[in-house]
């Protein structure tokens, strides 16, 4: 049986080591930092809780060390509600990652080991075959072996499974992943290396988007930082502005903040006319807080939809509305975006899309 808003999440926990400098260092330079925090941290990880913290019934699989590292993500998952049953545990160490954060420009330069994680084989994800078949909603990222995640989008595909590629790192894919793909997420740097556009303008994302349709992708949403996300498939084009969240603090997680929060979007069954379901916690799934230092890295402070307030519709099955208040990052700014985004998409791959003119007079006639 298949949950309302059950999601799947193939990916990578490796533990974030976050360096505070006033400015990134040149090669050979050293510089003095002002903190260094420890936090959990990889791609899956990040999308897994903020896919939980925004209402999704997250089943997460990856592999862990039996080491601090490993534990510190086993009470992480235990803290957010999320399914370990398929987490199989390695004597190699679990993975780490160098996060340089440059305090003045919120920017940032990262090196990843994967560690445990790389070792996930593909008989280890058939083991959560029922679950993933049970999932509304898969997503995998890259931090594991490309044929791991293809043979996860697979599966996930058999079952009829919404899936969602966020093709993150950068990396040049197999033909035969694209085709596995109801919904791909680069943001610009990935768009180019998947399609050798350079991506610097809404034309060229355009022009990335239609040469990942051709290879067989079904619906493309590239993230363009601050100016919003285009939204692209065969039978509609959007650009979705950003909305202002204020200051950039930094933009660790950003990417992982949008894609969690739009996996449980999918899967709550989110459509071009439920225009308030996009505003239930598109504002609200992710908020980088300088008050929560502990927490910064990969996986930072984020509000839960218990915690929102301010309701916005009574739209049925809608969910709690609310509206995330002093967001001051790109991250909520992404989610932002996220919720735009989902005025225009279908309930599931091959729906037909409709205009903003026809959603906002949907959303006008309740």
């Amino acid at each position: 049986m298949i949950a309302k808003n059950r999601i799947t999440v193939l990916g990578s926990f490796v533990a974030d080591l976050t360096f505070h400098v006033p400015a990134l260092p040149a090669w050979g330079e050293t510089r003095m930092g002002s903190s260094f925090v420890v936090g959990p941290g990889g791609k899956g990880s990040n999308q897994a809780v903020a896919a939980a913290r925004a209402g999704g019934n997250v089943s997460f699989i990856t592999k862990l060390g039996q080491d601090s590292f490993g534990e510190m993500a086993r009470e992480l998952y235990r803290e957010e509600g999320i399914d370990t049953e398929f987490i199989p545990t390695t004597s190699h160490a679990t993975g780490a990652a160098a996060i340089i954060l440059d305090e003045k420009r919120g920017e940032n330069a990262i090196i990843i080991v994967p560690g445990a994680c790389f070792e996930l084989t593909a008989d280890e994800v058939d083991l959560a075959s029922a679950s993933i078949a049970a999932s509304r909603v898969f997503i995998a990222q890259l931090e594991l072996p490309v044929p791991v995640v293809e043979h996860g989008l697979r599966l996930a595909h058999e079952h009829a499974v919404t899936t969602i590629l966020n093709p993150a790192p950068a990396m040049l894919l197999p033909e035969t992943i694209y085709a596995l793909c109801d919904y791909i997420t680069p943001n610009e740097t990935e768009a180019a290396t998947l399609t050798g556009i350079e991506v610097d303008s809404l034309a060229s994302a355009e022009r990335a988007a239609d040469r990942l349709l051709d290879r067989g992708a079904g619906n493309v949403v590239i993230t363009l930082g601050a100016n919003g996300a285009l939204l692209r498939n065969r039978e509609l084009s959007a650009h979705i502005p950003a909305m202002n969240a204020g200051p950039v603090v930094e933009t660790t997680g950003a990417g992982d903040a949008f894609n969690g929060g739009f996996a449980t979007a999918l899967a709550e069954g989110s459509c071009a006319l439920c225009l308030c379901r996009g505003r239930s916690f598109g504002d609200a799934s992710w908020n980088r807080s300088l008050d929560a230092p502990s927490r910064r890295g990969g996986c930072v402070a984020c509000s839960n939809r218990a915690s929102l307030s301010a309701p916005r519709c009574a739209h049925p099955g809608s969910g709690p509305a609310a509206r995330h208040r002093g967001n001051r990052c790109r991250a909520g700014r992404d989610l932002r975006v996220y919720e735009r985004i989902l005025r225009a998409l279908p309930c599931a791959p091959g729906v037909p899309l409709h205009t903003e003119e026809a959603i906002e007079a949907s959303a006008g006639s309740r």
